[in-house]
């Protein structure tokens, strides 16, 4: 029996040997999450980045039986919020609101001085939504359809302005498209930010507004803006309010503008391939609810996702070239 036990106590240290290394690495997707998580969106609240955060942190939270707390970070085009998630420790208990104009857009717009690489210093797990942009002209303005706007701007160049939320912004970048695509001279005003550019349009001052559809479908809806095209090719007619308006296919035939940003749900480089695996499990889950695709349909969103971080890392790369060209057309510059 002491012999037999000398045995035992042997292959036991042994084993603790060998269970040693894995106590000391960074806790794994099993016991992952065991505290809150944060959700760094890189906007103020209100926008459809902030909104389409919280329904998502909301689901997350329920699936991954821990909190998901969204902290908005706003400023410098979102390269604050996503410097300060790229410096985060690899754990997953920072994540971040990423977004087309931030990952594929801002290395142009800010001529290479972005604090961060979009690819080498984010695990990009999925996208979660996808919408358009939407022109809409001030109700009692004489325009009643993209046609005669369309030709009052070829008719007087230059002499029609847009509000915008800012220089490189997703509405500045369809203004230039559209500018392009129809052939014609649009002035644009930028604004710090929507709600004063939104405001302007609301009084008469600017006469139109190319912007994200959740801040302009309520004054669509209660009849004091006039909604004259959508930026995707196709229509978005599951927004109600939007039925009749028509996309770009439509309006502008054969020019290939079909204006789509979206939002991701991202983490810092690093992160342990299972943790990784389970955030993207989680990701994937709360955004096929039904009750989040109704939430987000009246906003002008569809649910979107990605098969794996892999498929999302590499939709990225493909999609890059077209805003990089969508920037050098529009010549914005940001400091």
């Amino acid at each position: 029996m002491r012999a037999g036990g000398g045995r035992v106590g042997r292959r036991g240290l042994l084993l603790g040997a060998l269970a040693a290394p894995a106590l000391l690495r960074p806790a794994r997707a099993q016991g992952f999450p065991t505290r809150s998580i944060r959700l760094v969106v890189p906007f103020t609240p209100g926008g459809a980045a902030d909104i389409t955060a919280r329904l998502m942190g909301e689901r997350m939270s329920a699936i991954l039986g821990q909190s998901v707390v969204v902290e908005n970070r706003g400023g410098a085009g979102g390269n604050i919020a996503a410097e300060l998630v790229a410096r985060s420790a690899p754990d997953g208990y920072t994540l971040f609101l990423g977004g087309a104009t931030i990952f594929c857009a801002n290395k142009d717009l800010y001529g290479g001085r972005i604090p961060f690489d979009p690819m080498k210093d984010f695990t990009h797990l999925s996208r979660v939504s996808i919408g358009t942009t939407l022109l809409a002209v001030n109700a009692n303005s004489p325009w009643r359809n993209f046609a005669e706007f369309i030709s009052a701007a070829k008719e007087k160049p230059g002499a029609l302005t847009m509000a915008s939320s800012g220089q490189g912004t997703i509405s500045h970048l369809s203004l230039s498209k559209m500018m392009q695509s129809a052939g014609v001279q649009i002035t644009h005003v930028p604004y710090r930010g929507l709600s004063p550019a939104l405001n302007d349009v609301l009084s008469g001052a600017a006469d139109m507004l190319f912007d994200g559809i959740p801040a302009i479908i309520p004054h669509v809806r209660d009849g004091r803006l006039r909604a004259l095209a959508v930026g995707s090719a196709k229509r978005v007619a599951y927004v109600p309010g939007l039925e009749n308006v028509p996309g770009m296919a439509e309006l502008l035939p054969g020019s290939g503008m079909d204006m789509e940003f979206w939002y991701s749900i991202d983490g810092p480089a690093g992160l342990a391939p299972d943790v990784a695996a389970r955030l993207h499990a989680a990701t994937v889950q709360a955004a096929k609810l039904p009750d989040y695709k109704e939430r987000l349909q009246p906003l002008g969103f569809m649910p979107v996702t990605d098969e794996s971080p892999a498929a999302f890392t590499r939709y990225i790369e493909a999609e890059t070239p077209a805003w990089q060209e969508l920037v050098r057309a529009s010549g914005a510059r940001l400091e």
